[in-house]
Parts: structure tokens; sequence; C-alpha cells
């Protein structure tokens, strides 16, 4: 592996572990096994790091993200084909999925949030997008697109986070068909009562 993709792996991993902020350079360049000016190099900074690793890894998810999100044939087939992007991917990539995730929760002017913050921000704008487009054919929505993809976002990203705690992340998460229709079975019924 060679070196850029090497510090990306290392920081991704002790990012995963311990967080952005406990996490210093040097630590980082010895587990990858390069020099400071290394680092510096490819990335500029510790935060260029991060910016990096957060387009590598989430760039493409955005990409098929982005394609899944319109109407097609059903409500139940757009909500799934949605979410089975989001399921996919972080179920292949849990630590980077995850980092964004708890990212998201820093504080609204440490720099790591503006690192995530246009991730999460278009992850939502999808959400509600696939609604707005959902809503001649969902006669209860009445303006609730955002409501609704709130209430989608957080089904998903709670049972990603809640089946990596039961099992070893590392590996991965896998979702099945049966299990993806049953979650989107049961956020239709929440939303049609």
């Amino acid at each position: 592996m060679e070196n850029r993709e090497r510090i990306l792996a290392c920081a991704l991993d002790l990012f995963y572990q311990r967080g952005y902020d406990a996490v210093g350079i040097q630590e980082i360049c010895q587990r990858a096994g390069v020099t400071k000016p290394t680092m510096y190099h490819y990335f500029g900074s510790k935060y260029g790091l991060l910016e990096t690793l957060l387009a590598q890894k989430l760039g493409g998810f955005l990409e098929m993200l982005s394609h899944a999100a319109h109407y097609r044939v059903s409500v139940e087939q757009s909500l799934y084909d949605f979410a089975s992007v989001i399921l996919d991917c972080a179920g292949a990539n849990y630590r980077a999925y995850l980092l964004m995730m708890s990212l998201s929760y820093s504080a609204r002017e440490n720099e790591t949030y503006q690192a995530v913050k246009p991730y999460i921000n278009r992850i939502h704008q999808l959400a509600v997008q696939l609604f707005d487009e959902a809503a001649p054919v969902l006669g209860n929505m009445n303006g609730r697109q955002e409501q609704f993809a709130l209430g989608f976002l957080g089904l998903f990203n709670h049972y990603i986070l809640f089946m990596g705690n039961q099992k070893a992340p590392e590996l991965g998460i896998t979702v099945t068909e049966e299990t993806k229709r049953g979650l989107i079975h049961q956020f239709m019924h929440g939303i049609n009562s």
C-alpha cells in the first residue's frame, strides 16, 4: 500500500476508535510508518487529512444516493432503493459511516462538524427530494416532506448504529433484503397511520 493510502487507512482506524480530537498527527504517522513531512506533503494538515478521508469514503456513497433519490414505480420501492444504498454503503464501510455520524454531533463551530456538514446536509436534501417527488401519491404528506425525511433517516441511522454494536463492525454489517423490506414496511405503516 502506498504511503497516502496507508495514512488514510490508519487515520480512519484511529478516528473511528478514539475520535478525531483524541488522535494526534504523530500517532497517525507512527501507525502508518511515515514521517510528519510525508503526511503534510499529502494532506497539509490533520484537518486536510480528515477532509480527504471523508471525500474518499463518502463521495461515491453520495453519488449512488443521488441516483436513488427519485420516485420510481411506487413509494415503497423508491424508499427501498434509497434505503438499500444507505444500508449497503454503511455496511460495507461501517467505520467511515459511523465516523460521519459521530462528527455530525460535534459542536457547530468545531472544524470536524464543518468538515462533515456538507455530507450530512446532502443526505438530508436527497431524502427530502425523494419525499417531494413522492408527494403526489402520498396523500397524507401535506407539506411534511422534511419531517418524513428526518424520521426515515433516523430509522436507518439508528438501525446501522445498533447493528454495528451487536457485531464486529470492522467486518462490516450485512442487511438482508427481508430486513430492508421489513424496515420500509415499518416506516410506511407509521406514516400511513
